[in-house]
């Protein structure tokens, strides 16, 4: 049985209230959606397109995390 992939993704409001989502170690997959909850549903079926065009995930890196700078 096949173990399922985990990605991170980035979670941003827009200016408009919109939710934005992106995971940062797949080029190009981003979405969005009105609440988090249609965002997650809309970042699952982008990851899965994201996974076909990529022909799967290998070579895909490995996301370390977020920091915070001051500037």
């Amino acid at each position: 049985m096949n173990r399922p992939n985990e990605f991170f993704v980035i979670v941003e409001r827009d200016e408009d209230g919109m939710y934005v989502g992106e995971v940062p170690n797949l080029p190009a997959c981003y979405s969005q959606g009105r609440t988090i909850d249609e965002l997650i549903a809309n970042m699952r079926e982008v990851i899965q397109l994201c996974l076909e065009e990529s022909s799967g995930t290998e070579g895909i890196s490995e996301f370390v995390g977020v920091q915070k700078v001051t500037v």
